[in-house]
């Protein structure tokens, strides 16, 4: 069954009800990809979404919690053959969470090598003040022939986007990413058949509230500026990019 639309990183498991965002994503037919912030989170969300034509779920360990929870990378070898998707994974340099940046890049560098080691793995990626870093360990650790690398909400210079590409990178795209004229040039700077979308929920608002899981049409909309093309031709764009990477 095809996807009318592609959410390709959602914390669907921090909405007030998973088993809903599940069913929602469900009912747009939105390809959402649903992202975990530990280990431990991703059996619960691989459970719930066993009946689920459209939701896949990545086993992550985000940067920013790998100071309180890096123990967990073992859980995550563990359970990382059972699923083809990973994610939340990366670096994070903010001044708020320099101080684990060390530790930080040796839990990446086992997912890398892990991953690698695995072969065909999908990785959303998060690369905060740390494009360089990510890129440099992505070039050293995943090859392009043993897993795909999505950067989300990528924020590096536009000579990093190019050299991302370079290494076979994709990019996933939220509507928060247009509300400068970087950003914008940024996305301009991106091949499109290199793009997919994203919500980031609930962690992108809108008017105060939450981004609904699956809601990728404002990104649509801006997208379509940038490329001159309407959102029904974006979205076709997107469903095809997709296809590249999981085929």
């Amino acid at each position: 069954m095809k996807p009318r639309r592609v959410d390709f990183h959602a914390h669907l498991d921090l909405y007030p009800d998973l088993a809903e965002a599940i069913r929602r994503c469900d009912a747009e037919e939105v390809a959402t990809l649903a992202v975990t912030t530990t280990p431990r989170a991703f059996p619960r969300n691989l459970e719930l979404t066993k009946g689920s034509a459209f939701v896949r779920v990545a086993i992550g360990l985000h940067p920013q919690l790998v100071s309180e929870r890096g123990s967990e990378i073992s859980i995550f070898e563990d359970l990382l053959p059972e699923t083809r998707y990973v994610g939340e994974v990366g670096l994070d340099a903010s001044p708020r969470h320099y101080r684990s940046f060390d530790q930080q890049k040796m839990i990446f560098e086992r997912v890398l090598r892990r991953c690698a080691r695995a072969g065909d793995k999908i990785v959303s990626v998060h690369s905060v003040r740390a494009a360089k870093h990510v890129l440099d360990m992505v070039e050293k650790f995943l090859p392009p022939e043993r897993g795909r690398i999505v950067l989300h909400w990528f924020s590096g210079s536009v000579s990093e986007a190019r050299r991302a590409v370079d290494l076979g990178c994709f990019f996933s795209v939220n509507e928060r990413m247009f509300a400068n004229p970087k950003g914008q040039a940024l996305i301009r700077a991106i091949p499109e058949n290199t793009l997919l979308t994203e919500t980031d929920g609930p962690f992108v608002e809108r008017d105060g509230t939450p981004v609904s899981p699956g809601d990728v049409g404002p990104v649509l909309e801006a997208l379509g500026k940038v490329l001159s093309k309407t959102p029904e031709e974006v979205s076709r764009l997107v469903n095809g990019n997709l296809s590249r990477i999981v085929s």
